[in-house]
């Protein structure tokens, strides 16, 4: 196989993902005006409706200009060799292979946030502002940006640096010191993450002594589940969109929850969506998520370690001279469609476990409070009640809201 035949299967590849995409898409987008089913005509009542319907169709529309904008830049780069440009700036300021891929990577990060900013502005800006949702201020966006870059910078950067070093001093065995060194750093973000990275972004406070936290509290003991850390985000810094979540292992299990989601909802409500999460935490799904992405982490490390050495991957995005970085890139875009198919196993097995966790919720707690909860967080975020079959299987990682509904209502 020759450079440029690898190059060829590297735009088709682009291309296909490209069309893939936009056809669920528009099989999606013509479900947006279908009539409601029976057991979800009251999530939205007329008026909430056709607003709802008009913002999947903004939010549509939009999204084939941004992905329109993305593969046509993509692909401007490559047909104009702009990985071989970007190379020979970043040589131009170092010898050192390291320092090399941090600037080669940092150009590339910086050029394509900058360029992609707008998007981001206007998505923010004018469409969730149009619907009620932004509440993010401009001095907020900027300073999230800044923030981004600072930990990509620290902790990406940090990570790449390693795993180049590993693959300089123990060549083709680098992928298991780089595997044990992505798998450190996932299990401690696990634990810690809302600890140490959330702050950076949003403030969080433990949730005050009072009816709620009684109630969480005592359906916790009925479950033998200890959960002393209850703590409350304030998610409506940036949006009125509503979540919770659990987070950490052992001593530093917590559950935090949007102070959005405690205005939307009662308290009944609120137990049951925790009851929910208890449900992903008593049947180890959290732990499944973790092993298998550590073990898909690992087969792709093992994977790249056959290929990386070789220079047509370099070749083959223009660049003749063989380098880790550039043979990364080439690999993470031949890649994509295993890593496509790996997505929809992972996103099969969250649908089965979402049912699961409702199921224990229903069982320990109350299905009908859930439901209504579900009802309440859809309606509140305009959510799509009738998405194509094809469009969930490819992208969702719950059931739909009817899906959900139903298994709970099974007796």
């Amino acid at each position: 196989m020759t450079s440029t035949t690898l190059f060829y299967i590297i735009i088709a590849i682009i291309i296909i993902n490209f069309i893939k995409d936009k056809v669920i898409d528009a099989l999606n987008a013509k479900h947006f005006n279908d009539a409601l089913p029976k057991a979800l005509q009251d999530v939205y009542d007329e008026t909430e409706y056709k607003k709802s319907q008009n913002y999947k169709a903004t939010k549509y529309k939009f999204g084939i200009l941004t992905s329109s904008f993305s593969i046509i830049l993509t692909l401007a780069f490559l047909l104009l060799d702009g990985f071989e440009f970007v190379d020979n700036i970043a040589r131009n300021y170092s010898t050192n292979p390291i320092l090399i891929a941090l600037i080669f990577f940092g150009i590339i990060m910086i050029v394509s946030d900058i360029l992609t900013t707008p998007f981001s502005y206007y998505s923010t800006f004018v469409i969730e502002e149009k619907f009620g949702f932004n509440k993010t201020t401009k001095k907020t966006f900027v300073l999230d940006k800044i923030k981004g870059w600072l930990m990509s910078a620290i902790l990406g950067g940090g990570i790449l640096a390693l795993i180049i070093w590993f693959y300089n001093v123990t060549g083709p065995y680098f992928w298991l010191y780089a595997w044990g060194l992505v798998t450190v750093f996932t299990v401690f973000m696990n634990m810690f993450y809302s600890k140490l990275i959330v702050p950076l972004f949003n403030k969080q406070s433990p949730l005050e002594e009072g009816e709620l936290r009684n109630k969480i509290s005592a359906y916790a003991k009925t479950v033998g589940f200890k959960l002393d850390k209850i703590f409350v985000i304030d998610g409506s810094k940036r949006s009125t969109k509503a979540n919770a979540y659990f987070s950490g292992f052992g001593s530093e299990k917590r559950v935090t929850l949007y102070d959005t989601l405690i205005n939307d909802l009662d308290d009944e409500e609120i137990v049951a969506v925790l009851a929910h999460e208890v449900g992903h935490y008593k049947k180890k799904h959290i732990i499944f998520n973790l092993v298998a992405s550590i073990l898909l982490t690992g087969v792709t490390l093992f994977i790249l370690s056959l290929f990386i050495s070789n220079p047509l991957l370099s070749q083959a995005l223009g660049v003749e001279t063989a380098s880790f970085h550039v043979g990364l890139i080439a690999f993470m875009l031949l890649y994509s469609p295993i890593s496509e198919v790996t997505g929809l196993v992972m996103n099969i097995f969250s649908r089965k476990f979402e049912y699961q966790a409702d199921d224990y919720a229903k069982i320990t707690y109350k299905g009908e409070p859930l439901i209504t909860s579900l009802k309440k967080l859809s309606k509140n975020s305009l959510s799509n009640l009738t998405p194509h079959p094809a469009y969930v299987f490819m992208h969702y990682s719950h059931p739909t809201l009817l899906q959900r509904i139903k298994n709970l209502r099974k007796i």
